[in-house]
């Protein structure tokens, strides 16, 4: 673990807060500097640097880089899509849920004689873990990539952390509107209601039900009586009910799903958008959130913390990225709903980060946030004005740490900055016309896992964002390269082509550097994108769309998954830094440095 980092050591336990601010860009900081006083303070005081970011540049990869000082190839996160090699099906990269060993059927129901649990899929020792054996106090508020939480201090885990349906987050849209179809659609449900004299029972979902063998989602009903004189409709769920007016955001709402009957239930919560009432119903329902007073999965360590925070501050987003890009992206919010959704988050993140900076008395502090990130994909390039909003919040939350502990060194760091999504790249459709993956038939399905894949003729595929696996005979389920030369000359035609890409729309190099991995069972290359590019969505699931470029016309616009030198992070301090050229492997040394390690 590098320990490059600040001339000034406190004696310990000393005060040290450390905001990790989630895609701040540094050229952003630098045409921006006069509307943001704290960072701009932080950087006269101390320092301010462009902090080298992992390849891949992803959140999960970086941050796990950010806990433990090592390279993704040690650590384990190498993207946010991984694919078990023996069923070749895609898996989230940071935790993994192991069922009950043994379990007694009755009927439909099965019942587990001992509990499921989460494992997180990173390896390595974090930094809190270091400090606390050796008896400094730490605590870590949304860390990303650390769910289920360590046993060090005090923690709530951050990106990772589900929703009570087991997603990364899947919202639901009820609608009246008979043009409106039922359907799923990426991060959501949008489903077609009808109703009686404005009286609406929406059908609501919550966790798969782990005590049937069907695996059934459990449901409830919430109920909207719609009054039209008064244009404002009274929205129940359980025991619970409050009332609405078209945009308008109801407060947390406790959900309780049966799994067997009423001797046992799954708690959640959520929060309702009344988009309209004439001339159809259009209602928003937040993806179901694990509720911090009873938490369904462990969030928190001690495992009270969450429910003394709720009970200080009220309930508080648990989903681990809860700004609702995707219910913009499918056209349920419009770009001012959505900012709106967006603040949500950013006022529950504030009240967390008061009531952290009200227990803190020394040791370390650690505090997230997501706001810059998830803000930045959807108005990069374009609606500056709205981004800086979001910095400036960002900005008086850090200013008002620093006013409220004037003697604490105050460290604030990004995983990666930012660029422009411009074109899509079918990363699988290019392989298939240079030769590398074979396909029963021409690209354009759907296809999304690899059943028109002709392993026996394929050398290479595509998954994930970033992703490039090699077919390894031993390795994969119907590998055919054997390791050794003719794994290294697969390897090095991939690099020289791949670099060699040109678009032919424009000229522009597509991709600018293809490292190995290092990874044994990851990525055999990364795949470092230029300014502009991106992998498709398609990519990532592993699927072949007829193009290999594509306009990006999506809502999502800016992005980072692309060359690490490209999108550099940002390390301010008000302590002056001593390395001329950090990274990410030197932020954990820098933490540990400040207490005397």
């Amino acid at each position: 673990m590098a320990l490059a980092g600040c001339r000034r050591t406190p004696t310990p336990p000393g005060q040290v807060i450390v905001f990790g601010v989630d895609g701040m860009d540094p050229g952003f900081l630098e045409r921006h500097w006069n509307d943001l006083p704290a960072l701009t303070g932080l950087r006269d005081e101390g320092g301010f640097r462009r902090l080298a970011t992992t390849m891949p540049p992803q959140s999960p990869v970086a941050w796990s880089t950010v806990i433990t000082g090592l390279d993704p190839a040690a650590h384990g996160i190498l993207d946010f899509v991984e694919r078990d090699p023996r069923t070749m099906q895609p898996f989230s990269s940071m935790s993994r849920t192991i069922e009950p060993r043994f379990s007694i059927p009755l009927g439909p129901y099965v019942l587990p004689l001992s509990s499921a649990r989460v494992e997180t899929l990173r390896r390595g020792q974090s930094f809190w873990q270091i400090l606390a054996a050796h008896r400094v106090p730490a605590a870590i508020i949304h860390m990303p990539v650390n769910f289920p939480p360590e046993r060090s201090g005090t923690e709530l885990s951050g990106m990772g952390v589900p929703d009570l349906r087991g997603t990364e987050g899947t919202f639901t849209f009820y609608s009246s509107d008979p043009d409106e179809p039922a359907r799923d659609v990426p991060g959501g449900r949008i489903i077609q209601v009808t109703g009686q004299n404005g009286h609406f029972r929406l059908p609501l979902e919550g966790p798969p039900n782990p005590l049937r063998k069907d695996r059934r989602f459990a449901a409830t009903e919430l109920i909207v009586d719609v009054d039209q004189d008064h244009n404002a409709a009274l929205v129940s769920l359980g025991s619970t009910q409050t009332i609405l007016q078209p945009g308008e955001w109801s407060g947390w709402l406790r959900a309780d799903f049966p799994l067997l009957g009423r001797l046992a239930a799954a708690r959640g919560m959520l929060r309702v958008y009344a988009k309209q009432f004439h001339p159809y119903l259009a209602l928003y329902v937040t993806p179901v959130n694990i509720d911090p007073r009873a938490p369904a999965l462990p969030i928190s360590t001690p495992s009270a913390f969450s429910r003394d925070a709720a009970r200080a501050i009220g309930p508080f987003y648990t989903q681990g990225i809860a700004e609702d890009t995707s219910a913009y992206r499918q056209g349920v919010f419009t770009l001012s709903e959505f900012l709106r959704q967006s603040r949500l988050v950013r006022e529950d993140e504030m009240k967390l980060l008061r009531y952290s900076l009200d227990h803190f008395r020394g040791g370390l502090l650690f505090f997230y946030f997501s706001s810059v990130d998830q803000n930045s994909h959807m108005l990069w390039g374009k609606h500056e004005p709205e981004l800086l909003e979001v910095y400036r919040a960002i900005d008086r939350a850090i200013g008002e740490a620093m006013r409220r502990f004037p003697r604490a060194d105050i460290l604030v760091m990004s995983d990666h900055g930012f660029t422009s999504f411009d074109r899509a790249v079918n990363l699988n459709t290019w392989l298939w016309q240079k030769g590398f993956l074979a396909l029963t038939g021409p690209p354009g399905g759907d296809d999304e896992d690899f059943s028109d894949v002709d392993w026996s003729k394929t050398q290479a595929y595509a998954l994930g964002l970033n992703g490039l696996y090699l077919n390894i005979a031993g390795r994969e389920k119907n590998g055919i390269l054997q390791r050794g030369p003719q794994t290294a000359a697969v390897m090095q035609r991939l690099v020289t082509e791949l670099t060699a890409f040109r678009d032919p729309v424009n000229g522009r190099q597509v991709v600018e550097a293809v490292p190995a991995s290092g990874a044994p069972q990851g990525p055999d290359l990364i795949v470092g994108y230029a300014r502009g590019y991106r992998a498709s969505w398609e990519t990532a699931l592993g699927a072949a769309p007829p193009a290999i470029l594509e306009d990006n016309t999506d809502l999502w616009i800016g992005d980072h998954c692309i060359n690490a030198a490209d999108v550099p992070g940002v390390l301010l301090s008000n302590r002056a830094i001593d390395a001329r050229a950090p990274s990410l492997k030197d932020v954990s040394g820098m933490i540990l440095k400040r207490f005397g390690f």
